[in-house]
């Protein structure tokens, strides 16, 4: 079932589980925007074509907020207010080590290994490597995990994963990233929790949330 979060005549917000993919790949798994275009579909009783536009995505082992474009006007704008960087995304992480910091500004440099699928961090810059910044601020101490609230500042491959196990906050059931176990649904505990922008037809200030996913854990956090 598609839980939506928010719906007007321009833009869908829904809430993805983890293992959903937001678009097709190598795969052939059925994604997330054909799963929309369905609810579409039925909800206002349309044959034929369904426009359901990517504005952004999300890595397949991570869960919550996505938005789709429902015109090719929405699209378009909803891309430039991510390119020009005006919308705020909010994450929560579940993290097996507490950082050093209950809150702080992490800066790397990071370079992606296509091959490999996975992004390396550096302090300094280095030759080919995107500058990458985040905000994050301890939520909650629970007795083997940490629940950090994640802003970031860029938006590169990976870079919420990467930035957090660099400082030895790996996600729990991150395994590319160097957690000790996999999570068992092989999710990782990362979850696009809240967005915030000013919409781009209406001009009215949007903010959405997405309720974290349900099981013992997260329970605790929340």
């Amino acid at each position: 079932m598609l839980e939506v979060l928010y719906e007007d005549n321009h833009i869908i917000a829904v809430n993805k589980k983890a293992g959903d993919l937001v678009q097709g790949d190598k795969t052939g798994d059925k994604p997330l925007g054909e799963f929309v275009k369905a609810y579409l579909r039925e909800k206002y009783n349309k044959p034929g074509n369904i426009f359901c536009g990517v504005i952004h995505r999300l890595d397949r082992p991570v869960s919550g907020l996505v938005i789709f474009a429902k015109t090719s006007k929405a699209l378009a704008r909803m891309n430039a207010l991510f390119r020009e960087k005006t919308i705020q995304k909010t994450y929560w992480a579940i993290v097996e080590n507490p950082p050093l910091k209950s809150e702080d500004r992490l800066e790397h440099y990071l370079i992606k290994n296509q091959q490999k699928n996975k992004s390396r961090a550096y302090l300094k810059p280095y030759e080919g490597a995107l500058n990458s910044v985040l905000d994050y601020t301890v939520l909650k101490k629970l007795d083997r995990y940490t629940l950090l609230e994640v802003k970031p500042i860029t938006g590169r491959h990976h870079q919420i994963r990467v930035q957090l196990s660099t400082i030895g906050s790996i996600i729990k059931g991150d395994l590319k990233y160097g957690a000790k176990r996999s999570n068992k649904d092989s999710s990782i505990s990362l979850h696009a929790r809240e967005i915030n922008f000013i919409h781009p037809i209406k001009k009215e200030e949007i903010t959405i949330t997405a309720p974290a996913p349900k099981d013992a854990i997260w329970d605790a956090c929340n």
